[in-house]
């Protein structure tokens, strides 16, 4: 073997050495994060849920304590997540994961919290692309418009009322920003909607059926 082949093949030794260290690297620095990434992700979802149901209203794992659907939002490819909330094993709360898809520039994801007796406990957005300074103002960082829905049920407006107040029902639009408003207001009655129907499949031990 010359030397010039000898060289290349202690390169070649010394680069798969640093490659493995470099890898054992990665996996070592991944097993000590992802116990820390997976505890973010929960106190940042429970967060969330709190947001919409009180957690002094109930004293089960919410976050584990839920089931996946299908039907519930037109349109979208993946099942829906709804979360139970339980004081003692007694349903007190459902917090649906619904999706408005007819926001102005899209999608519109939200977590509508429902109480057992079907009155909304609270309406948070997750994740929109709507226009800044217009359909923005479904953050409650922007507006306090979100909480409209606070107390507001199916049996306490006609089906009417469910619309924004251009279209003769209780809830404002913004100036500029029909769209918005008009597609959540929609899919917080239609998460409404399927509450009443599926309550008592949402708490029990199965999953709803399809639809």
């Amino acid at each position: 073997m010359n030397e010039t082949v000898k060289k290349t093949v202690t390169a070649a030794k010394i680069l798969g050495l640093f490659s493995l260290l470099g890898l054992g690297l990665v996996a070592l620095t991944f097993n000590q994060t992802k116990e820390k990434i997976s505890q973010n992700e929960r106190d940042a979802l429970l967060k969330s849920l709190r947001a919409v149901v009180s957690s002094s209203l109930y004293n089960n794992d919410i976050a584990n304590d839920k089931i996946q659907v299908t039907g519930l939002n037109p349109g979208a490819a993946r099942e829906t997540t709804i979360y139970r909330a339980r004081d003692n094993g007694e349903p007190v709360a459902a917090v649906i994961t619904a999706l408005a898809p007819d926001g102005y520039n899209g999608n519109i994801s939200l977590l509508v919290g429902i109480l057992a007796d079907g009155t909304l406990s609270g309406v948070r957005v997750v994740s929109h692309k709507e226009t800044p300074g217009l359909g923005d103002s479904i953050e409650t960082d922007r507006s306090n418009w979100i909480l409209s829905f606070d107390g507001k049920s199916l049996a306490g407006l006609t089906d009417k009322q469910w619309a924004v107040k251009r279209d003769g029902g209780v809830f404002d639009q913004f100036t500029g920003a029909t769209i918005t408003p008009r597609a959540v207001v929609k899919s917080v009655k239609n998460a409404l909607l399927y509450f009443q129907q599926h309550k008592v499949e949402i708490f029990s031990n199965t999953e709803p059926a399809e639809e």
